[in-house]
């Protein structure tokens, strides 16, 4: 089966979580010190996060999932929540 890549998507996160790690004024090295989690890749779009890491990231953020995903992804709304058979 093929692995499926939403560019869009990544691209989406990646600028949110680069947008919140920023608000609360940490850099990548600081992120990765307190968590043992590589931001540079996933904030570049290179990296397809897991549910899982980007739990443990919002955690860290201190955002809830649901706040996370509350902005930045409305361009987003009809392709991802749009799959009707």
């Amino acid at each position: 089966m093929a692995r499926l890549r939403n560019q869009r998507l990544i691209d989406a996160v990646a600028a949110r979580v680069k947008q919140l790690r920023e608000a609360k004024g940490v850099t990548l090295e600081v992120v990765f010190h307190d968590t043992g989690i590589h931001l540079a890749r996933l904030e570049a779009g290179r990296a397809n996060v897991t549910l899982s890491t980007l739990e443990a990231v919002c955690r860290y953020l201190n955002v809830s999932l649901a706040e996370f995903f509350s902005q930045g992804f409305e361009a987003l709304g009809e392709e991802l929540g749009d799959h009707k058979s």
